[in-house]
């Protein structure tokens, strides 16, 4: 069980290290390729429509040709883009490999989730992907000190080379770690029957999947403004920031670790819920921030609940999801991926587009997150388990 575990968290973090790695070089890489803040906004929105268009496909894929190959494949492509995006010296190329990094890393990001639907039953499933949101925070963490520290001895390029090798560690695991967790079986007639009874237009699946989507869409808007907010209007220094955002990370990684405690004592209902007050608190704290001459106070306050909110949901969410499915774990991990990359996406590219502040852009994604995931929670039940089951710890 470790190997799966080990692979199904280098997998996933592919997908926020080619965010986060970088964004401390974002002023240095607009100059360098003469690119305007609208172009990196940009830059942000194409490499999460290289894994939208992936996820198109590769979920059913993964689904009849193994885990494995997929995870082999999305690595190599990863290391490559990275490779080109480090050496691109206009901006055009440098979107397009930003795609190519998409494309690798929805390959290993839906295999993470097809695999630990294969692996794990479903109490342990919903505590192994709160843990997940723990070691995906890690990134945020640690990326922006590794950025600066990189950036203070050579240019930006490097950032991309060091997502290359993290690439081709990742294609290592896959190759000599993981071992295949699709059953190799011949479809009887049962089997088929199964497939149609797990029904992607099930009601509560799409709750979660647009619940799962708003939630992405506020933390990548959070990830995407941050160094905008933090470094032109505070003020703050490339140095400042990257400590800055490793402390907020921090705080996300501790409370996605302490969910799984949370969720011995507690409903999984009752921390979707936490999880969107807290957020809707975030939203008020930062258009506070904003209303009162750019606060930094307010708006760390406001950072600091984004973190808790999202981790202390997102886990729960997506383990409820993939829990109605077992034939069709990829194709269902796709769907929800799609969904959740391909709203963040459209909506920071619109922003972007319309000329919407960072701030404002920001808010809105936090107010219409926690308003919509509260209504989703509360009209759409789980009739699917029972409340024993939902508690997570029940009595044998």
């Amino acid at each position: 069980m470790s190997r799966f575990l080990l692979c199904s968290f280098a997998f996933v973090l592919l997908y926020p290290t080619a965010i986060d790695l970088y964004l401390v070089a974002l002023p240095q890489i607009a100059k360098d390729l003469a690119a305007s803040e609208s172009q990196l906004h940009i830059a942000f929105s194409i490499y999460l429509a290289g894994m939208a268009t992936t996820m198109l496909f590769v979920g059913r894929l993964a689904d009849h040709v193994g885990r494995k190959p997929i995870a082999m494949a999305g690595a190599v492509i990863f290391s490559i883009a990275s490779m080109l995006a480090g050496a691109s010296e206009t901006s055009d190329s440098f979107l397009v490999m930003r795609f190519f990094q998409g494309v690798g890393a929805a390959c290993c990001y839906v295999v993470a989730f097809a695999i630990l639907r294969d692996t794990l039953d479903d109490k342990k499933r919903a505590k192994v992907l709160s843990m997940l949101n723990g070691i995906t925070c890690m990134i945020p963490v640690l990326a922006p000190v590794i950025g600066n520290l990189i950036m203070l001895k050579f240019p930006w390029p490097v950032l991309f080379t060091v997502m290359a090798l993290m690439g081709l560690a990742v294609g290592f695991l896959a190759t000599v770690v993981l071992k295949e967790t699709l059953p190799k079986q011949n479809r009887t007639d049962a089997d088929k029957q199964a497939n149609v009874q797990e029904s992607l237009f099930d009601r509560f699946f799409v709750s979660r999947v647009v619940f799962t989507s708003l939630a992405v869409t506020a933390i990548l808007s959070y990830v995407n403004t941050s160094p905008m907010i933090v470094m032109d209007t505070l003020n703050f220094t490339r140095g400042e920031y990257s400590t800055a955002m490793a402390l907020l990370a921090m705080v996300g990684m501790s409370t996605s670790f302490s969910a799984p405690i949370l969720l011995s004592y507690f409903k999984q209902k009752t921390l979707l819920i936490a999880s969107q007050v807290i957020t809707m608190m975030s939203a008020i704290a930062i258009l506070a921030a904003h209303l009162n001459g750019d606060s930094s106070t307010l708006y760390m306050m406001g950072f600091v609940l984004i973190s808790m909110g999202f981790s202390m949901g997102f886990g729960v969410a997506m383990s409820q999801a993939l829990s109605l499915f077992s034939r069709k774990a990829g194709l269902a991990s796709s769907i929800l991926g799609i969904a959740q990359v391909s709203c963040s996406a459209f909506y920071i590219w619109a922003m972007a587009l319309l000329g919407v502040s960072a701030v404002m852009m920001l808010f809105i994604a936090l107010a219409m997150g926690s308003v919509i995931g509260l209504s989703l929670i509360v009209l759409v039940p789980n009739q699917h388990i029972s409340e024993c089951h939902e508690e997570i710890s029940c009595p044998s």
